[in-house]
């Protein structure tokens, strides 16, 4: 007869929770974003990113450039434009990789720098059991010292290689040394990576509080600069900044100097100013292209140099008016280009009213070494023998219709409806320094001198210091990560038998870490240096 038994039914298992999607997603991007792969791949596209930076000009840096270029690509110019390739460290998309780059270093970085600390905390762990399995391994060697005392000469040993060691007493009586080597590696990561998180920090609360603005100064008493808004070029100031930040400081260039190679190649350039702080007396400073002009807020960098023709234009009725113009320079033997404006001449002294009709305008090149054939390049940056090619024009400058414009160039719109008529016929005025010209109407250009001018950067980053610490830090933490092998060795200790463990017998093992292919000859030199008793 069979029995069956009732028994209570078993209880279905509670189904597996379900994980919501949109939290699943999430965690998994942090853990994609923050991973050590991302983290390199956005850190090479930062690089990338950078690359049209340095092949475009900047406006950030010189306007006067990005407008040659517009004026030189009229149809590239406004399409790469639009894709920032001017502002190339201010758009969106930098600001992005950026952004993403800082986030996953932050989530690559703690995890990794709590787990290191751990594994600093914690000390070396017991010896294996089988020796024998290691890659490393020693056994056999002998010590006429007990056990006890032997284990600590090892770990004395260790300890004078810079190994974290751990001696334990076992309860047969043997003695085990566990030390451990190579930390260096992970800090040195660490170390890197931290000092890349601090560059990141730095070059933002830099853009963020600093500024920087650029200025064409000519040499010369009745020439200066102070520092405000109305007197730079271009100028950018960070978010946080006012115009009221702005140190108080006023210069003038008293001299430049520039030497050339043979070729024409720049040696070198050498500034000296006058400048005044917060109202103070003036002292002369020099500085150089790699030598920059260290004020209280502030430092001026030159970046190039140039010359700006003195010209005196006498209009119909004996009045002179002399303007130092500078001239841009469009090539390396410095052939410039620029314009002379005159809009306040030829005033009747009868009414002293101005006719727009009569404004005076001279364009054309200026060459510091005039050639021997006859072509408007120059031969050599110096002033060996400086040559003025002008083209005169008469009417309305176009200066009063409050559009702003370049001063380097006449408006192009003005001489193409006529308000600005070329006089003179078509081929320029061609004026050595000291020679004068007879315009058509009576009128004089005399072509007084030349001075030099210096393309002055000004600026001032609050975390420049930090940015210096970070890359050394960033430097020595890459050679540690370089450098550095992480290694375990262990020694068993255990008394001779028979002798009244008056002796003892040593075996030895060794484990890298990480590939390490110095460890072999590490690990013999050490059981070597234990066997002859030497540390």
């Amino acid at each position: 007869m069979t029995v069956v038994e009732d028994r209570p039914a078993t209880a279905d298992a509670p189904p597996p929770r379900r994980v919501n999607p949109l939290w699943a997603l999430l965690r998994n991007s942090w853990r994609q974003l923050t991973s050590m792969r991302t983290a390199l791949i956005l850190l090479f596209l930062l690089a990338v990113a950078a690359v049209p930076g340095s092949i475009f000009p900047q406006r950030s840096v010189n306007r006067e450039n990005v407008a040659e270029y517009f004026a030189a690509h009229p149809k590239l110019a406004p399409a790469i434009d639009r894709a920032f390739a001017f502002d190339v460290y201010s758009s969106p998309w930098f600001a992005a990789i950026y952004l993403l780059l800082f986030t996953s270093l932050i989530g690559c970085v703690l995890p990794r720098l709590r787990d290191h600390i751990r594994a600093l905390r914690t000390v070396p762990p017991e010896a294996p059991k089988r020796m024998g399995r290691l890659p490393q391994h020693a056994d056999g060697l002998e010590s006429a010292q007990p056990a006890g005392e032997t284990a600590v000469r090892v770990a004395a040993t260790l300890r004078r290689k810079w190994f974290r060691v751990r001696v334990r007493e076992q309860e047969d009586g043997s003695w085990t040394v566990s030390g451990e080597k190579g930390y260096l590696k992970e800090t040195g990561n660490l170390l890197f990576h931290v000092a890349l998180l601090s560059v990141l920090v730095g070059v933002g609360f830099g853009h963020w509080y600093g500024w920087h603005g650029n200025r064409l100064l000519v040499t010369g008493a009745d020439q200066g600069f102070c520092n405000s808004l109305t007197q730079f070029d271009d100028v950018s100031l960070g978010p946080q900044v006012d115009a009221s930040d702005l140190p108080n400081f006023c210069l003038k260039l008293t001299k430049f100097d520039a030497t050339y190679q043979s070729t024409g190649q720049p040696k070198s350039y050498d500034a000296t100013v006058a400048v005044s702080q917060n109202g103070g007396a003036s002292e002369s400073r020099s500085f150089t292209v790699n030598d920059p002009l260290r004020l209280d807020d502030a430092n001026i960098h030159l970046l190039g140099q140039g010359y700006a023709p003195e010209l005196k234009y006498t209009d119909r009725y004996g009045v002179s008016q002399t303007k130092v113009v500078p001239f841009l320079p469009v090539d390396g033997m410095l052939t410039s280009e620029g314009v002379a404006q005159f809009p306040d001449v030829n005033i009747d002294p009868k009414t002293n009213k101005r006719d727009d009709k009569l404004q005076m305008g001279f364009e054309g090149v200026f060459l510091p070494t005039g050639p021997t054939d006859g072509t408007a390049r120059s031969e050599f940056p110096e002033l060996n023998n400086p040559v003025l090619y002008l083209t005169a024009y008469q009417g309305d400058l176009g200066l009063d219709v409050g559009i702003p414009g370049s001063v380097y160039s006449l408006d192009r719109g003005q001489i193409d409806t006529g308000a600005l008529k070329k006089i003179g016929g078509d081929r320029p005025y061609a004026l050595k320094q000291g020679e004068k010209v007879t315009l058509e109407d009576g009128t004089t250009l005399e072509f007084v001198g030349v001075r030099q001018f210096a393309t002055l950067s000004i600026r001032y980053d609050p975390t420049q210091f930090m940015l210096l610490i970070g890359a050394v830090l960033g430097l020595i933490g890459l050679m540690l990560s370089l450098s550095g092998h992480r290694r375990r060795v262990w020694f068993r200790v255990v008394p001779t038998a028979g002798d009244d463990a008056r002796s003892s017998v040593i075996e030895a093992g060794g484990l890298p870490r990480t590939d390490y292919p110095g460890f072999g000859d590490e690990f013999t030199s050490l059981t070597r240096s234990l066997k002859e008793g030497t540390p």
